[in-house]
């Protein structure tokens, strides 16, 4: 039996699934968390043998006499992660103390930092959006020059999550600003690309295999959704352009994603480019139902089935689109809850709140919508956000 240590087993809610699947493929699911054993979900607390509370997951040495704890009673840990970008260090430092397969220290920077990324796009002979880390006014200046002051442009965390402070700069002023009162990190100053969102998702085997592949379209940069406050919704893509499945393809071996999810941004611009964005270690944030909608399938199994039992190989086929429809709690919308289960009921397979941590980006609310037409999606998408 494979001991698979998971982390953060309460957090997101749904990732109680993946704790589920473990456990129905045959894994000694082994638990780490800061929350409270009574508040944990009843699908934690029954397919954990054991649930190790720590006082607080940051600290790393918590982290590892758990891990040292599991490895005493139970024997070596095949398996651990969590699924959460946020928690990708500390994973990485517990896999190399412990002896355990997968990302390792050495490997963050080319997965958890933009220039990090960039040279692995650049060593694909792939286009990417000029970039450059900058610690002083001074070097954003100099990077300025160096673009011909094109405005605007989009500053960011060299390593962040998400969208969290990020800004698009239209100006002289706004740079200054921006660089003074916000950058309190490193941070990459990048050109401006003007495209839409579309991702390649999916699995990897142990050999960098491709197993398991969705694309999604998104109706708004994360970017533009979190500064503007704005809604945002994204579907699953049916055909996933051939030029993009190629590239993702290239990204995943380069990138050297071993058993475990990926999800890569492009942008799709208007000349029919894919310009890869970032890469992430872990599955798309919101897409976790989609994927189960489109196919017909429990991705959470798949995903365990690979780790338990070696399954490398996955039938499936993209039967519907599926897509992620949000609303925010600070507007009014034309249609309520119920006028809209009425209206399309034989769409709708799902709905529910988004932890408040992700509100911001994801919305307040969303709905799960599954269709065989891409038009009744978007028809969907455009009702369920109209507002007074």
């Amino acid at each position: 039996m494979r001991n698979v240590v998971y982390l953060s087993p309460h957090f997101p809610p749904n990732f109680k699934f993946f704790l589920v699947a473990l456990k129905k493929k045959g894994a000694r699911v082994l638990a780490i968390g800061d929350e409270a054993y009574e508040m944990l979900s009843p699908e934690v607390k029954e397919c954990a043998t054991e649930y190790y509370r720590v006082s607080d997951m940051h600290n790393i040495n918590e982290m590892s006499q758990a891990c040292e704890h599991f490895q005493n009673k139970y024997g070596p840990i095949f398996a651990l992660d969590s699924h959460i970008e946020y928690w990708l260090n500390a994973e990485a430092q517990l896999r190399e103390w412990y002896n355990i397969d997968g990302l390792k220290p050495i490997d963050m920077f080319r997965i958890k930092n933009k220039s990090g990324m960039k040279e692995v796009y650049r060593s694909l002979g792939l286009c990417v959006a000029d970039g450059q880390v900058v610690n002083s006014l001074e070097d954003a200046l100099n990077f300025m020059e160096k673009i011909q002051w094109s405005f605007p442009i989009v500053a960011k965390p060299d390593s962040g999550v998400g969208s969290a402070s990020t800004y698009k700069i239209h100006n002289y002023s706004e740079l200054v600003e921006v660089f003074h009162a916000r950058l309190n990190v490193p941070y990459i100053l990048e050109e401006f690309i003007t495209g839409q969102i579309v991702t390649f998702d999916g699995l990897a085997d142990n050999d960098s295999n491709v197993i398991f592949r969705a694309s999604h379209l998104f109706s708004e940069g994360l970017m533009n959704v979190v500064n503007n406050n704005l809604d945002i919704s994204w579907y699953s893509l049916r055909n996933i352009p051939p030029e993009l499945e190629e590239i993702g393809r290239k990204c995943v071996k380069a990138f050297n994603v071993k058993r475990r999810f990926f999800h890569m941004e492009f942008f799709w611009t208007p000349d029919n480019q894919f310009i890869p964005l970032e890469v992430n270690m872990r599955p798309p944030g919101g897409v976790l139902e989609l994927f189960n909608f489109a196919h017909d399938f429990d991705v959470c199994e798949v995903w365990a089935d690979m780790i338990v039992n070696d399954n490398y190989y996955v039938e499936y086929d993209k039967k519907f689109y599926a897509g992620h429809i949000s609303r925010k709690n600070c507007y009014n919308y034309e249609l309520s809850h119920e006028e809209i289960m009425h209206r399309y009921r034989d769409c709708i397979v799902g709905f529910e709140h988004h932890p408040k941590a992700f509100a911001r980006a994801m919305g307040d609310f969303y709905y799960v919508v599954r269709t065989k037409d891409v038009d009744k999606m978007n028809e969907i998408t455009r009702v369920i956000q109209k507002k007074h």
